[in-house]
């Protein structure tokens, strides 16, 4: 079969603006509640798209570990090449996809690092092999299989059973401008959904033809 020929049909669900909320921020939280309901892989994953100096995007899958009024929230080692490119370009992309549900949400903003102490505490609730990995891996440098486990095994030698956070790691907040909710329907009809930050602190919201 030619890739050509894979389609499905989406027809789970419609979106009406006057069922959805005031603040995106809500409605986010109520997707990502229906996807934990729907036993859904990996429901807080999402793909984040950056820019380097260069102007070359780049993307991966982080996992959401918070957000709020704020932003939202995703950890990561600050030298790997997502922390290089949010370094030089702070402007960022996410976008949520859960399939069975046929949604997905877009939001676009800027990122900058967490508190010290907010990444300390999410660092500290992490399992201890999560926290000793973090020491390991010089995230995004070429490495040999043989030489991650052995720096896994020296700094779990090391470290113990406290580790403290690893300078080189910690959280990012992405504060959005711009989110985009989409629903699959019949006949590629899509529902999309935006909601646009303006100057005076308000989320204003329209429908955009798909």
């Amino acid at each position: 079969m030619s890739v050509a020929d894979i389609r499905r049909s989406y027809d789970w669900s419609e979106l009406q603006e006057s069922t959805m909320a005031r603040s995106p921020i809500v409605q986010l939280g109520l997707w990502i509640d229906d996807a934990v309901k729907a036993s859904a892989i990996d429901p807080t994953a999402m793909t984040l798209a950056t820019v380097d100096a260069q102007g070359r995007p780049s993307a991966r899958i982080v996992l959401l570990k918070g957000y709020d009024e704020n932003g939202l929230v995703f950890y990561t080692n600050y030298q790997s090449r997502k922390g290089q490119d949010l370094a030089a370009n702070p402007n960022a992309a996410l976008l949520f996809y859960w399939p069975g549900l046929e949604r997905q949400i877009r939001v676009e903003g800027q990122i900058s690092k967490t508190s010290a102490e907010q990444s300390d505490a999410y660092f500290h609730s992490r399992p201890l092999a999560s926290r000793i990995s973090a020491w390991a891996s010089p995230q995004s440098q070429e490495i040999s299989r043989h030489d991650l486990d052995a720096r896994m095994a020296q700094f779990t030698k090391s470290l113990g059973d406290s580790p403290a956070r690893p300078p080189q790691w910690g959280g990012y907040t992405l504060t959005p401008h711009y989110f985009e909710f989409w629903q699959g329907r019949a006949s590629r009809l899509h529902d999309r959904v935006t909601y646009t930050l303006d100057g005076k602190g308000q989320w204003l919201r329209a429908r955009l033809a798909p």
